[in-house]
């Protein structure tokens, strides 16, 4: 029975582009959800502060309520998958759980799109963040497992995948910006155009899931699986308690609660924890609590592993610590950056600016698409006679994209004058990890690759380069202005650097994540990994909302300045640790 599984599941037998058919089919699956997700991420901040007037009219709330609504959803985003990784762990599998997430994220998008009622934005941010939840962690879970008799290889696979990450991000931003932004379609139409290629990846996943093999099917009820290659004694298992589960719940509880009483908080000028503790107010006490409880049970769990277990999960615990803060700032790109875009930064263009803007803009639409298309052919050529229909979806799919791409350069080769979409200079992320990522793959399979630690300091020291570049650029800025028009330069240099940052920890985060933890733990240990980018997204949009109170009191290069000495102060820390982290790890490189 064993050799027969194995047989089943021997992936390399069927590669494209030296890898398996299987990592393709993922890349695309997720990089539908991507377009979904950024590409509703894009037009959220801009939608809610757009003036209630005018030819495509917003809501017109407060930068700081916006921003505020703007982190718990991107939080909660990466939060929910804690819970969808253990519910497929235990019960459903990975791949009902990344179709269910898939249906959920659908039905959510739909919801965003009829914006003239909050109902319907509340109702459509809850299922989305509650789709991604069972989407985010198993999709991952799935590559980890194909990956799992040729760790060598899983470096280069990740930063693959991550590729059709940023694939389905640049489409999402270019096309659902272009057309929310557009006062000739307007805000829902944007929205809509997310959940429609959401349904079209569920689609695709559903119809070629049997490439997977065993990988993700329902877990067997009293199966101890044991890694081949772990320590027996690494492999017994250490059950939650009654008091862990109690504690995690109380947890789980005030976390959810303050997620989403803070923005609440903000709109409405109520709060939950309506009390105060001295100088404490009640909203801090229970979020200070609630860390502190965190803590414990995490060193209580920690402490009852075997000693190299241990060890190496303090390892992902310190890559999480690092990673929190990494997109505290990462995430200004969706919320501060994104105003810095739209109010500060000169974008409208005409005579022979307009010419090259138009140029550069085709080509870098045109090319990455072209490549993207070239990858799906080559996956018709291995999958097409077992999946027809997932492959035939999938190629509607790219017609619609490439029938939107072709509409959107028309129309910006006709216009007069071309004032650049605020949600373009995101697609900037995503257009230098498609260009960069093969380059720094393929170091990370060389003599060159550095440890983890070094992997991540150098990526916290150039997130904090791109911030210094915006600092430098918005000196001229006078205290408390709500406009102004500088150069396009040093947002573009910001989102360069930040995106080398980016290749430099996210993905290979994920994959030391998957060699750390044995195979039994990998759905719950990616959802602690979410766990801290939700931390660190809600820190994102906290910090996003005092924008306006720091640039008044100080000045917009002392906002930017403080995303600038944070991460490469850490940066240096974390590589000084290496002697300790690489003792620690027992041999995983």
């Amino acid at each position: 029975m064993q050799t027969s599984i194995e047989t089943k599941d021997d992936f390399f037998s069927s590669k494209v582009l030296g890898h398996p058919a299987g990592l393709f089919v993922l890349f695309f699956t997720e990089m539908w959800e991507r377009f979904s997700y950024y590409g509703m991420r894009a037009l959220l901040v801009l939608f809610l502060t757009s003036s209630m007037f005018g030819d495509n009219p917003g809501w017109g709330w407060p930068r700081e309520h916006a921003l505020a609504i703007y982190g718990s959803y991107t939080s909660l985003a990466y939060l929910t998958p804690i819970l969808g990784g253990f519910i497929a762990d235990r019960f459903i599998g990975y791949r009902w759980a990344v179709i269910l997430g898939a249906l959920l994220m659908t039905l959510g998008h739909l919801s965003m799109a009829f914006e003239f009622n909050p109902i319907f934005m509340y109702l459509g941010l809850c299922l989305l963040v509650t789709g991604n939840g069972f989407f985010k962690p198993n999709m991952t879970s799935i590559l980890s497992h194909m990956y799992k008799k040729h760790p060598q290889k899983k470096d280069g696979a990740y930063t693959i995948f991550y590729m059709g990450v940023n694939s389905g991000a640049f489409l999402g931003m270019l096309l659902c910006g272009y057309i929310g932004e557009n006062p000739n379609w307007g805000w829902s139409y944007g929205f809509g155009l997310a959940g429609i290629f959401m349904f079209v990846g569920m689609l695709q996943f559903y119809f070629t899931k049997n490439i997977f093999g065993s990988i993700g099917l329902k877990p067997e009820k009293n199966n101890v699986v044991i890694d081949e290659d772990e320590d027996p004694a690494e492999a017994k298992r250490n059950p939650f308690s009654v008091f862990d589960i109690v504690l995690i719940g109380l947890i789980s509880i005030i976390g959810l609660v303050w997620i989403i009483n803070d923005p609440a908080s903000k709109i409405t000028g109520s709060t939950v924890f309506n009390f105060s503790v001295g100088s404490l107010t009640g909203d801090n006490v229970a979020i200070i609590v609630a860390l502190i409880l965190f803590i414990f049970i995490l060193i209580k769990r920690i402490a009852q592993y075997t000693p190299q277990l241990r060890d190496k999960m303090i390892v992902v615990i310190v890559l999480a610590f690092i990673t929190i803060f990494f997109w505290a700032s990462f995430e200004q790109a969706g919320g501060s950056m994104t105003i810095f875009a739209k109010d500060y930064t000169a974008r409208l263009l005409e005579g022979n600016a307009k010419i090259i803007f138009n140029v550069a803009n085709t080509l870098i639409t045109v090319i990455p698409l072209v490549i993207i298309t070239y990858v799906l052919f080559s996956l018709f050529r291995k999958t097409f006679a077992k999946f027809a229909l997932g492959n035939i979806i999938l190629a509607a799919g790219f017609a619609i994209i490439w029938g939107l791409v072709i509409y959107m350069l028309k129309n910006q080769y006709a216009d007069v004058k071309a004032e650049v979409p605020a949600t373009w200079f995101g697609v900037l992320n995503s257009l230098f990890i498609i260009s960069c990522a093969p380059i720094v793959s393929k170091l990370w399979e060389s003599k060159f690759n550095p440890t983890a630690t070094v992997k991540n300091g150098l990526g916290m020291i150039l997130l904090g380069i791109g911030f210094a570049a915006l600092a430098y650029g918005s000196s001229s800025i006078p205290s408390g202005a709500k406009v102004a028009s500088v150069s396009m330069i040093w947002l573009i240099l910001a989102y360069f650097f930040h995106t080398m940052g980016e290749l430099f920890i996210s993905p290979v985060g994920l994959s030391y994540v998957s060699k750390l933890v044995p195979g039994r733990m990998i759905g719950i240990m990616f959802g602690i990994w979410y766990l801290a980018i939700a931390i660190g997204n809600k820190i994102a949009g906290t910090m996003g909302g005092e924008i306006d109170k720091i640039t008044a009191k100080y000045s917009m290069s002392t906002f930017f300045l403080i995303f600038t000495l944070i991460p490469i102060g850490l940066g240096i820390f974390i590589m000084l640790l290496t002697p300790i982290i690489k003792k620690l790890m027992h041999g995983v490189k």
